[in-house]
């Protein structure tokens, strides 16, 4: 339960000053990123915007407080509370402003497009379309053909609700496929989270795995990955796949989810990926509420305080259908669209959809409003 919030970032120090009070900054009302030459506005992530104004989130145990104030406030606010706090804030504004590397290659300059190729026959949105290898290579070729950026190549449906498949099931679904588009020239990445898959993979050429277990649903994968200093999706989820929507539930959905991440992107720092190789995603539809996700996607900005690359995936999820109507997937291609936009204004580098031609329309739009320095 969170506490009301406070008028003033003053009232809460003692709170901060906590030796367990951890402390968040989200990016607020984001700014042409040209605005970064004024001395109180910051570069975010060294992409398109930048930032003067900040939510300040201060949680201690069950206590969560929170204040907006513009960034010589909050810097002010920290030296009053005493160095363990000017240091968090410094940790976080540093994570915050570094400049994003390529991701497996792909410059992060504008938002990316991850199309996806589900070679499953029960996938949520569109099972059974691309399980024929033909089929799912006419596919991705028609998804790079419309400015995909990235193919992500999955052999296992992980709705909710959805039974596991064998690993040597998934690699034959996903190989014949993976091994064509590396032949192309394509940035290819393997959705898996069974590392004898990811191994598989790799050999035959895939750039990135996109784990939605963040590497720990297997033992190997962390290994594996670090060993091939291969780019990873630390994806978060509570629970499985077979049970993840029978009652989730969070403390604070953004900041539990946040929280899940830093120790993922930890793991993998400690184990010697360096930051540029790897990128975040929330999790949206993965054991969450409507509420929970709606939460989660407006705090997108809170994210990039872990230093690393933000991926979204929201396309054609139930939430969308929760928000506008009861639709069905292929259905909500305009409320994807929507939430996309929504989080690449809030910095986000890379989204993740289904309808690349579409999503790229709607980008070329969304940028000329949101000129790049």
């Amino acid at each position: 339960m969170s506490a009301p919030a406070p008028r003033s970032l003053s009232s809460f120090c003692p709170w901060a000053a906590d030796e367990g009070a951890r402390i968040y900054l989200r990016p607020m009302g984001l700014l042409p990123a040209d605005a970064a030459v004024e001395a109180a506005v910051l570069p975010l992530a060294g992409g398109r915007f930048a930032f003067a104004l900040v939510e300040v989130i201060v949680r201690t145990g069950w206590r969560i407080d929170r204040a907006m104030a513009p960034l010589s406030d909050v810097m002010a606010w920290g030296r009053a509370c005493g160095t363990a706090v000017v240091d968090a804030l410094d940790r976080r504004l540093a994570a915050l402003t570094r400049p994003r590397g390529a991701f497996a290659g792909v410059g992060l300059e504008r938002p990316r497009l991850m199309g996806i190729v589900n070679v499953t026959p029960d996938s949520f949105s569109d099972g059974g379309d691309f399980f024929d290898t033909g089929r799912a290579i006419a596919h991705g070729q028609a998804l790079l053909d419309a400015g995909a950026d990235i193919l992500d190549v999955g052999g296992e449906s992980t709705r909710p609700g959805s039974a596991p498949v064998a690993p040597s099931e998934e690699a034959a679904r996903v190989l014949p496929v993976i091994r064509h588009f590396v032949g192309k020239g394509a940035v290819v990445s393997v959705d898996t989270r069974h590392s004898s898959v990811m191994l598989s993979a790799l050999g035959a050429g895939a750039k990135v795995v996109n784990d939605i277990s963040g590497l720990t649903g297997d033992p190997a994968s962390l290994t594996i990955v670090a060993g091939a200093g291969a780019p990873v999706v630390l994806m978060h989820m509570q629970g499985e796949p077979g049970t993840m929507q029978q009652n989730p539930t969070y403390e604070d959905a953004a900041l539990d989810v946040f929280d899940w991440l830093e120790g993922r992107v930890e793991a993998c720092v400690a184990a010697g990926l360096p930051l540029d190789k790897i990128a975040v995603d929330p999790g949206i539809g993965f054991g969450k509420t409507l509420e929970h996700n709606v939460q989660i996607l407006r705090h997108a900005s809170l994210y990039h305080a872990l230093g690393c690359a933000v991926l979204i995936g929201v396309s054609r999820k139930r939430f969308v259908a929760g928000l506008s109507g009861d639709t069905a997937p292929k259905e909500r291609v305009p409320g994807s669209i929507v939430a996309g936009l929504e989080t690449a204004s809030q910095g986000a580098q890379i989204l993740r959809v289904h309808d690349v031609a579409e999503t790229a329309q709607a980008r070329a739009v969304w940028e000329a409003f949101h000129p790049a320095a």
